[in-house]
């Protein structure tokens, strides 16, 4: 298939997915550049309606064999039109928006990121990246985190988004489900007794993470049983959000399958 019309059906849709809106009204988002599309295609938890590609670039080499039917050619002036990027790469998927669930998050042995307000895509992809790279059991995303589907999100998730479950959820609501439960929901606190090395990471664990300025919302430490600070040798103040995560999600997964 072949469009060269700016005014195609498709190329209107396309070009909607670009704002919140239409991506939260169609259920879709793009993702763009030969490698995440390839994740994509790779991945049995996506599930792709269309690939497009640039009719003068043509398909890169690295995805001729996945060409088919729900591929197409479109001219350089719809590619421009429907990237939010000043160089488009010339190829990108439209993807339907999946409804993960909940189960895995629940489990004795989950791990697990909750993110409060996570406002700068690039933290917020860093965060999925390492919960991916560890085997997270997931993500959950409250009110005010930054739109998972913004194309400067998924492209910071470098295909993790399509790996693991991530969740939006009221955190009110999902945190009162593991008050009474054996998993441990934690934060970081300059003032807390213990480091992030001292204790058993190898239960269910909850990590709650919190806005780039403000940390974690007052409301939500009710639900909070253990604090943990991250050793500071140094003179920095402190970490970052995605580097705190990081750091927290590499403990739990070095005490659960790299003790000495």
């Amino acid at each position: 298939m072949k469009i060269t019309s700016l005014t195609n059906s498709h190329v209107k849709d396309w070009v909607k997915l670009l704002t919140k809106k239409g991506r939260d009204r169609q259920r879709k988002y793009i993702v763009e550049g030969a490698h995440l599309v390839k994740e994509a295609l790779n991945s049995t938890n996506v599930n792709i309606e269309h690939v497009v590609y640039s009719e003068d670039k043509g398909i890169p080499n690295e995805l001729l064999e996945y060409k088919e039917d729900r591929w197409i050619s479109v001219s350089r002036e719809i590619m421009v039109k429907c990237s939010d990027t000043k160089t488009p790469q010339g190829i990108f998927a439209v993807i339907h928006i999946k409804n993960w669930g909940e189960t895995s998050l629940f489990n004795d042995k989950a791990l697990v990121v909750v993110c409060d307000a996570i406002q700068d895509p690039g933290n917020l992809g860093t965060i999925i990246r390492s919960a991916d790279a560890v085997g997270a059991s997931g993500i959950i995303l409250g009110k005010g985190c930054v739109d998972l589907h913004h194309p400067k999100t998924v492209r910071s998730t470098m295909g993790s988004l399509f790996h693991l479950p991530i969740v939006e959820r009221d955190l009110n609501e999902i945190l009162k489900k593991v008050e009474n439960s054996s998993i441990q929901v934690i934060n970081t606190s300059l003032q807390a007794e213990s480091n992030c090395y001292e204790i058993d990471l190898t239960a269910g664990s909850w990590f709650i993470v919190g806005n780039e300025g403000s940390g974690v919302s007052p409301e939500l430490n009710h639900y909070v049983n253990k604090q943990i600070k991250i050793p500071i040798e140094g003179q920095a103040e402190s970490l970052n959000v995605a580097m705190a995560s990081t750091i927290m999600l590499y403990e739990a997964l070095r005490q659960r399958k790299y003790r000495v």
